[in-house]
C-alpha cells in the first residue's frame, strides 16, 4: 500500500529545523564548552560548514529517489544489500538515539520549572511523551507535521528574541583566550557538535510522503540548514558572552541557554527558555519517531528485515509496526542509558552515515544509470564528496576509542545479520555493480535498478501512462553497429514492422524507399524520422533505432545515429501528428543525444524515451 503525500516545503523545513534546534542548542553547548572553551563558537561554525556536502548530497539523492527510508534506500541501491544493511541499522539507531537524547534532556529543563521532580520521574515523563508522539504518528503523518509547524514557529520566535535581547548583556572579556585549549580540542568539539546538525537530513526518511519532492525537499532542507546554522552560531556566541558557562569537567551546565536567560532576564527568562527547550525536545522526538520508523519499513520492503515492518495500517496509512518497534527501542534507551553515551553513540553513527551518503552519490553519478535523474544536482562533484568523506573519517578517529569501537561493533553485527539473514534472500543489483561493469566492459546482471529508478521517477513526477508510452513499451528497438545505408536499414525495418502491422514486408520496404527518395527524412544532423501513411484501418507502429557508426540517408549529409520510424493508417492521422510532435520534443532536449549514444542496451534506449520530458497535456 502506498503512503500518502501530505507534506509540503513548510513541513520539510519544520521537520528539519525541529530536529536540530533541541539538544544541540539547549544541552550540548555546556558539554562543548568544557572541551573547547570559547572556541566552541568556531566548532559550531565548522560543523555547519562540514555539513554542506552531506546536505547537498541528500538533496540530490532524495529528489532522485524519494522513497521511505531515505538514507538507507540511497545507500542500499548504490552499495548493495550489505552496505544497505549497515546503513539501515545505523540510520535507524542514530535517529532513535538522538530522539531519545532529546526526551531524556527534557529532565534537565523540567527540574528548573518543577523543582521537586526526581531524575527517575523525569525519565517516566520522557517515556510518556514518547507514547504521545508514537500515537500521533500512528494516527496521522499530516497531524504530526502540523504539530511540528506550530512548535517550530514558537521555538524560533523565542530563541530569536533571546539572541536580539541578550546581545546587550554580552561582555567582550568573556571571549578572552579564545583558543586556549588548542586545535585538537577544537576538532574533538566539532565532532561532538556534528550530531546537532544530524536532524537536518531526517527529511530524507519521509521523502516518499512529500508532495512535489523535486522542489520541496531541497527548498525545505537548505532553508532549514541556513536558518539553523546562523541561529546556532549566534545563540552560542551570545551565551558565551554572557559568561554563564562552566569549564568544570565534573559539573558542566546542562541548561546553558536557560542560564544565560537567567543572567540577563532573571527568573522569567529561565522559565521562558526552559519552556522553549521543552518545545525543542518535543519537536525532535516527534520528527525522530516520524523518520526513524521509516528505516525498518524500507528495509522490510527490501527483505533485509522481517516483512511485518513494511505493513501499512489500512485505516491511517501509517507504518504501525515500524513505529511501535521504534517507540519500544527509544523507551529502552531512555530508561537504561545515560546522556553522555547517547551523545557519543548518535554522533559516531551519524558521521558514519554521512560517509556512506557521500560515497553513494559518487557511485550513483559514476554508474551513468539513465534512470537516475535527480531534480536537484549537487555542485562540486566529485571533489566535495571526496573531501567530505576524508574529513568525516578523520573526525570519527579524533573522537576517541568509544566511537571507533562502536563502528567496529556495527560492522560485525551488520555483517552477521547480512550473512545469516539477508544474503540468501536478496539478489538485487546495485549501482556499484554498474560501475564495475563500466570498468570491465561486461554485464554482470539484469537491469533491476534501472527499472526500479524508472518506476520511482514515474511516481515522483505523477506520470500517467498514455497510448504513446504503451507503444514505446512494446515497440521494436534496433541497436545496430553499422555503418549502413538507408536501403539496407529499411529492409530490417520492413521485416519487423510488417509483423506488428500484419502486412507485406516487401510492400512496406518499397514504400519506405520511395518515400525517402521523394524527400529525405533526415531532419537534423544525426536524426531521421521516416513516417508515412499505410493501407488499412486502425494500424499504427513505432520503431526505434540506434546506429553507432551511422546510417547514410544522404550522400553529402552527416551519418544518422538516431531513427524514429512511424507507420500508420489514415484514420490514425491525428495520433500520427501527435507522435511526431512528442518525438520532436524528446529529440530536442539538451541531454537526449548524449543519453541515446551512451545507453548500454535496448532496455536503456526504451527508458530514455519513456522518461523523456514531453507535453503530456496533449491527449493521446
Amino acid at each position: 500500500m502506498k503512503l500518502r503525500k501530505p507534506l509540503g516545503a513548510l513541513d520539510v523545513f519544520c521537520i528539519a529545523t525541529g530536529s536540530m534546534v533541541s539538544s544541540g542548542l539547549f544541552v550540548l553547548p555546556g558539554l562543548i564548552f568544557v572541551v573547547a572553551g570559547p572556541a566552541m563558537i568556531l566548532a559550531y561554525l565548522l560543523a555547519g560548514l562540514l555539513m554542506i556536502p552531506s546536505v547537498l548530497a541528500k538533496c540530490e539523492l532524495a529528489t532522485a529517489m524519494p522513497k521511505a527510508g531515505g538514507t538507507y534506500f540511497f545507500i542500499e541501491r548504490s552499495l548493495g544489500p550489505f552496505g544497505g544493511t549497515l546503513a539501515g541499522l545505523a540510520n535507524w539507531f542514530s535517529i532513535s538515539f538522538k530522539s531519545a537524547f532529546a526526551l531524556v534532556g527534557m529532565g534537565a529543563f523540567a527540574v528548573l520549572v518543577f523543582e521537586h521532580v526526581s531524575p527517575l520521574q523525569m525519565k517516566f515523563v520522557a517515556v510518556g511523551c514518547c507514547v504521545v508522539f508514537a500515537l500521533l504518528n500512528l494516527v496521522s503523518v499530516k497531524a504530526a507535521g502540523r504539530v511540528q509547524v506550530w512548535l517550530v514557529v514558537v521555538l524560533l520566535a523565542i530563541v530569536g528574541a533571546y539572541v536580539v535581547l541578550g546581545t546587550a548583556g554580552v561582555e567582550v572579556h568573556a571571549y578572552d583566550q579564545f583558543m586556549q585549549k588548542g586545535w585538537t580540542a577544537l576538532l574533538a568539539a566539532t565532532g561532538m557538535v556534528f550530531i546537532s546538525f544530524g536532524g537536518l537530513t531526517k527529511v530524507a526518511s519521509v521523502s516518499e510522503e512529500v508532495k512535489r519532492p523535486g522542489r520541496n525537499i531541497p527548498l525545505g532542507m537548505i532553508a532549514a540548514f541556513v536558518v539553523v546554522s546562523i541561529l546556532y552560531v549566534l545563540v552560542v556566541a551570545v551565551t558565551v558572552g554572557l559568561g554563564v558557562m562552566s569549564a568544570d569537567p565534573g559539573s558542566p551546565s546542562l541548561t546553558p541557554i536557560s542560564d544565560g536567560a537567567g543572567a540577563f532576564f532573571g527568573t522569567p527568562g529561565v522559565i521562558i527558555l526552559s519552556i522553549a527547550a521543552l518545545f525543542a525536545f518535543i519537536t525532535t522526538a516527534n520528527a525522530g519517531i516520524l523518520s526513524a520508523s521509516r528505516a525498518p519499513m524500507a528495509m522490510s520492503r527490501d527483505q533485509l528485515v522481517p516483512k511485518f515492518f513494511a505493513r501499512v495500517n489500512g485505516r491511517f496509512q501509517t507504518p504501525h509496526y515500524a513505529i511501535l518497534f521504534t517507540f519500544a527501542f527509544m523507551t529502552g534507551v531512555i530508561l537504561f542509558l545515560d546522556l553522555e553515551d547517547l551523545v557519543k553513540t548518535a554522533s559516531t553513527l551519524m558521521l558514519l552515515l554521512f560517509v556512506f551518503v557521500n560515497v553513494s552519490l559518487l557511485i550513483m553519478r559514476a554508474s551513468k544509470i539513465h534512470s537516475y535523474r535527480p531534480k536537484f544536482r549537487c555542485p562540486g562533484y566529485p571533489w566535495m564528496q571526496i573531501a567530505a568523506t576524508v574529513v568525516y573519517g578523520f573526525l570519527i578517529a579524533e573522537m576517541g576509542r568509544l566511537p571507533l569501537t562502536i563502528c567496529g561493533v556495527f560492522l560485525v553485527v551488520g555483517l552477521a545479520w547480512y550473512v545469516g539473514y539477508v544474503r540468501a534472500k536478496v539478489k538485487r543489483r546495485s549501482a556499484l555493480v554498474r560501475v564495475v561493469e563500466r570498468i570491465v566492459d561486461r554485464k554482470l546482471g539484469t537491469g533491476t535498478l534501472e527499472s526500479e529508478l524508472k518506476d520511482i521517477l514515474v511516481e515522483r513526477d505523477n506520470i500517467v501512462e498514455d497510448r504513446f508510452d504503451k507503444l514505446i513499451k512494446t515497440c521494436t528497438i534496433l541497436d545496430m553497429e553499422g555503418p549502413t545505408d538507408y536501403e539496407e536499414f529499411f529492409k530490417v525495418v520492413a521485416y519487423h514492422t510488417s509483423q506488428h502491422l500484419h502486412t507485406n514486408a516487401d510492400s512496406l520496404y518499397h514504400q519506405l524507399v520511395d518515400r525517402e527518395k521523394e524527400s529525405t527524412t533526415a531532419i537534423a544532423p544525426g536524426l531521421a524520422i521516416p513516417h508515412m501513411i499505410i493501407q488499412g484501418k486502425q494500424k499504427f507502429d513505432i520503431l526505434l533505432a540506434r546506429c553507432k557508426q551511422g546510417i547514410r540517408f544522404q550522400e553529402s549529409g552527416p551519418p544518422v545515429h538516431t531513427v524514429f520510424v512511424l507507420l500508420g493508417t489514415r484514420d490514425e492521422r491525428s495520433f500520427h501528428l501527435k507522435s511526431l510532435m512528442w518525438i520532436a520534443q524528446i529529440a530536442r532536449s539538451p541531454q537526449f543525444k548524449d543519453r541515446w549514444m551512451n545507453a548500454r542496451d535496448e532496455h536503456e534506449l526504451r527508458n530514455i524515451i519513456l522518461l523523456a520530458a514531453r507535453d503530456r497535456d496533449v491527449q493521446a
